[in-house]
């Protein structure tokens, strides 16, 4: 398990953790995103607990006094088929209690950080999230009609 604190990304007393089915914490993982307010957390959760993480596919987890404050995946393919565009930082979730703590930020830099260091030179993320991405770099390029709503593909090349 690879950890990375806080304080060195310009943050306070949050570890941010990349984490695979190998380590204990998986399973916490999975319990906090099947329980958390977010309805495809579930949908994270049951991924995680039948390991359908390959290769150098990860989870990122911002965590505080052991709690779990947010987690993202990193992964080949996202939840839109038939898509040319890979790695993806998916299923972003930061804890209501955590927000406004720029763990997004924190969870992604460390994401990009693991893409580079694993030889890839950007990353997509799918959202209709609107302005969220823009502000960490990322630029629209695609959008695609997904389980009933117009989802955006954005890119951050580095």
């Amino acid at each position: 398990m690879r950890a990375i604190r806080k304080d060195l990304l310009d943050f306070k007393s949050y570890e941010f953790r990349i984490i695979t089915n190998k380590e204990e914490l998986w399973n916490k993982v999975a319990d906090f995103a099947q329980n958390c307010s977010w309805k495809a957390g579930k949908s994270l959760a049951q991924k995680i607990l039948e390991s359908k993480f390959e290769e150098w596919e990860r989870v990122i987890v911002a965590i505080e006094n052991e709690n779990i404050a947010g987690f993202c995946s990193f992964t080949k393919k996202d939840s839109i088929e038939d898509m040319e565009y890979t790695p993806y930082i998916g299923y972003m979730f930061v804890s209501e209690l955590y927000r406004g703590e720029r763990l997004s930020e924190g969870l992604i830099r460390v994401a990009i950080n693991y893409a580079k260091k694993i030889g890839f030179n950007e990353v997509y993320i799918v959202s209709g999230e609107i302005g969220l991405y823009e502000k960490y770099g990322f630029v629209k390029i695609d959008e695609k009609y997904h389980n009933g709503s117009m989802e955006q593909i954005f890119v951050k090349k580095f």
